[in-house]
């Protein structure tokens, strides 16, 4: 054999070596597992970096800004003086400022574009600007710049100029050391005052309304003060104590406005022009140009603190969403009572009782096909069922007296909770389901042999072992029912809600109201606010406070579910 043969049948014989390792290799599954892992890790990264960007955006609004005090000089133009905090930047081509009517000089091709919050929206009409970077001159962070934080109006950007005590100027100049003790003051009032709106005043509300419904109810029943004089003596009798309750808080109140509105300030803008705030307006002030990083940690921490703890202010721009995580949160655990044993006793019944056959197969596939239904139509659906029909009867038979301002036939938790239950009951269905199909037969047998019902095997054998799957169901039910908004938008949320549907007036928990949720807070910041700049980094906030809320959630089934499983896993073996 000639060395030329020889070195052909060793490439022949190589070739078909690598081509039956490569086939060995890939019928091992090995490829498929490297490629789902390299799946999974780029989810995972994706996951986690639109968490990171989420998260810094959204953090970032509640770090101190320096404030910059600077003068702004267009071409051909006097220097306009300025206070601001730089919010961003981006670079702009020349030719899109010029369109936007901007004189600019020279053939630069692109410019430096700020983002800056320049306050005092009462004075200048808008509290966010875009500046560009070269004719922003005479940069400096002066100390004694402070940042007031006002009810109204946005914040303050200033100079402390004065502090007036009952309208008498106590301290001018740097009078920063006279101006603290005096905010703490108006800060505690504020707090009694808020307490007493809503704690004493709101009880004593709701139940006067509660004797004016009752007395509206008598009188539809023909009962007047002729015939049925002990009603009404028993109703008045009741109404009194109310009513000087009432005076004494209103007298409280009128008194803790007198006292907060009692003392101000007085401020420089960066154009000289002194303007005087009263204490009750401001929530706090701060000097951010002189705060260490502790001080700037401590402000951080109150801020984050102040959005997940308090309510909404400035068309919901500033503030916090206490109201909205409430309500998430109440109307998910409302939605998992009803879903549960609904979608547990229907997949029960399809597996354990109903007879396999067409009708059966029919009812499996109407159930699959209901999960595709888009979320808005089931918002159709519940506004017409719940609200009006279902909701309007109620009214009709039980709160006649409420007529014409409607009780039950009116959107509310209890309607949400309701309408998100349907949209998510065939998922629970669906895991149950499998969940009951997983348990060996041989178990219901042996629980059968041993002289049990077929109830009895059910409720004592196979529910607990299917608890897992029931689990796994309700997790994905809540994992997309917190998310939804749009049917919600019909059957009960609102962008402000008053009072909490739970509260300590009786019956305590009110189905019947209104509440707030962080899904349509998201959509009204960031499409229906009238600050746009101001609303943005609060979209991301929230966005990243819903992802929490709903991790927490679906953690704690997670556990729930795992402790279950381990408790059943020897049976299933």
């Amino acid at each position: 054999m000639s060395t030329q043969e020889h070195s052909a049948e060793s490439v022949v014989d190589l070739t078909a070596r690598s081509e039956v390792g490569v086939k060995a290799y890939v019928e091992s599954g090995k490829p498929y597992v490297w490629i789902s892992a390299a799946a999974i890790a780029a989810s995972i990264l994706i996951v986690v970096g639109l968490l990171g960007l989420i998260a810094i955006r959204g953090l970032a609004h509640f770090w101190p800004a320096s404030v910059v005090v600077a003068s702004y000089q267009e071409p051909g133009q006097a220097p306009v003086p300025i206070m601001a905090e730089i919010r961003s930047r981006e670079s702009v081509a020349a030719s899109r400022l010029r369109a936007a009517g901007l004189q600019l000089e020279g053939d630069q091709p692109a410019y430096e574009r700020l983002l800056v919050k320049t306050g005092n929206r009462d004075l200048y009409g808008s509290d966010f600007r875009y500046l560009i970077e070269d004719w922003l001159l005479d940069r400096e962070l002066a100390e004694n710049v402070a940042v007031f934080e006002r009810l109204e109006w946005g914040n303050f950007h200033g100079v402390l100029s004065a502090v007036m005590k009952a309208g008498v100027v106590i301290a001018e100049g740097d009078a920063w050391a006279q101006y603290q003790p005096l905010q703490q003051r108006a800060d505690a009032l504020r707090e009694r005052i808020h307490a007493l709106e809503t704690g004493e005043i709101g009880r004593i509300n709701y139940q006067l309304e509660r004797l004016r419904l009752e007395a509206k109810r008598l009188q539809l029943e023909g009962k007047t003060r002729d015939n049925a004089p002990e009603d009404y003596a028993r109703l008045d009798e009741q109404r009194r104590p109310l009513d000087a309750d009432y005076e004494l808080a209103r007298k409280e109140l009128r008194e803790l406005n007198a006292e907060i509105a009692r003392d101000s300030i007085r401020v420089r803008t960066a154009d000289e022009r002194e303007v005087e705030i009263s204490l009750a307006n401001i929530v706090r002030g701060y000097r951010p140009n002189e705060m260490g990083l502790f001080g700037k940690l401590g402000h951080f921490f109150a801020k984050v603190w102040e959005f997940v703890a308090e309510g909404p202010r400035e068309a919901n721009t500033e503030g916090g969403i206490f109201p909205a995580i409430f309500g998430t949160v109440m109307m998910v655990l409302v939605m998992s009572v009803f879903v549960t044993p609904f979608g547990v006793v229907a997949a029960l019944y399809l597996r354990e009782y109903a007879k396999q056959g067409v009708v059966t197969r029919t009812i499996r596939i109407a159930v699959n096909n209901l999960a595709g239904v888009p979320s808005i139509v089931y918002g159709v659906f519940g506004l017409g069922f719940f609200v009006y029909f279902l909701g309007g009867s109620i009214d009709a038979l039980f709160y006649p007296e409420a007529s014409p301002a409607p009780v039950f036939g009116t959107p509310g938790i209890l309607w949400s909770s309701l309408t998100l239950a349907i949209l998510t009951l065939p998922v629970v269905i669906v895991a149950t389901e499998e969940g009951l199909a997983r348990i060996p037969r041989s178990l219901r047998e042996a629980s059968l042999a041993l002289g049990a019902t077929k109830a009895e095997t059910l409720w004592k054998v196979v529910l607990p072992m299917a608890s897992p799957a029931m689990m796994t169901g309700l997790i994905l039910a809540i994992a997309r029912a917190a998310g939804e908004v749009a049917p919600l938008m019909l059957v009960g949320v609102v962008k402000l809600a008053p009072s909490l549907p739970l509260d300590g007036n009786f019956p305590f928990v009110h189905f019947d109201r209104k509440f707030m949720h962080l899904g349509f807070h998201i959509y009204d910041v960031g499409f229906q606010s009238p600050n746009v700049e101001a609303a943005r980094p609060l979209v991301y906030a929230t966005s990243l406070l819903l992802v929490l809320v709903i991790m927490s959630l679906n953690l704690t089934a997670v556990q729930i579910r795992n402790r279950l499983r381990e408790r059943y896993k020897s049976l299933e073996h």
